[in-house]
């Protein structure tokens, strides 16, 4: 080999050195480039989570009141929902824990031993139903029940009838069946007549759909009256 080959070597064998070089740079560069946006998500989660955490405050004890179940049953989901409990034991052991003192107390206990004994998880609706029928205030549920079968739209804004209607339909504890009855039955006529004349294909079914049908029809109705 003459000296020319030799250099001309050389330089191929330094060409390949360096573009593998570069392309290790490249690589270093592309991994720290993502690396802080990786981070920067991750840290934005984690601090939303912890404002969400922060900004719902621990309900504190149940003591069997009736006439303070829904406030503090309000403030338990929440609580359950900013600090992630997640899983059906974890969210009724941390409800249990929270219960205190004469017949509470005593169902708190009775439901933990349920836990120790059982293998199986926990059915959450289950669990809420039983809490609801055995602590809520059960007037409070009759008198909602007997409104919500008494409370026409009339002149309200069909928006806020829906809002109204929805908060005495969960105080009443009403079935999706019947709470759709009484909603077609209160509304005003002409909107319920409208939906009415929907195609099959696309008229309401659920208790969702006959909401959103309402709302908008109703809102459309207003349009033209305001």
């Amino acid at each position: 080999m003459n000296n020319i080959e030799a250099l001309l070597e050389r330089l191929g064998s330094l060409q390949i050195n360096e573009k593998a070089s570069t392309d290790k740079y490249e690589q270093i560069d592309t991994e720290m480039s993502v690396a802080p946006a990786t981070t920067a998500a991750a840290v934005s989660k984690n601090v939303q989570a912890g404002l969400l955490k922060n900004m719902v405050p621990d309900p504190g004890w149940f003591d069997g009141d009736w006439s303070k179940f829904e406030d503090w049953w309000r403030g338990i989901k929440l609580f359950l929902k900013s600090n992630r409990v997640n899983g059906t034991d974890n969210r009724i052991t941390a409800i249990l824990a929270r219960l205190r003192g004469g017949v509470v107390g005593i169902y708190a206990q009775k439901k933990l031993d349920e836990l120790d004994e059982d293998n199986d998880t926990q059915d959450w609706k289950e669990f809420v139903k039983e809490l609801k029928t055995t602590f809520s205030d059960k007037s409070k549920a009759a008198d909602a029940e007997w409104k919500i079968k008494t409370f026409k739209q009339g002149k309200r804004n069909t928006a806020d009838f829906i809002i109204e209607f929805k908060a005495l339909a969960m105080k009443a504890d009403t079935d999706k069946l019947h709470t759709i009855f009484l909603l077609k039955k209160n509304v005003r006529h002409d909107i319920i007549k409208t939906i009415l004349g929907y195609p099959p294909i696309a008229m309401p079914e659920t208790l969702k759909e006959w909401k959103v049908a309402i709302t908008s029809v109703g809102q459309g109705y207003e349009s033209m009256e305001g």
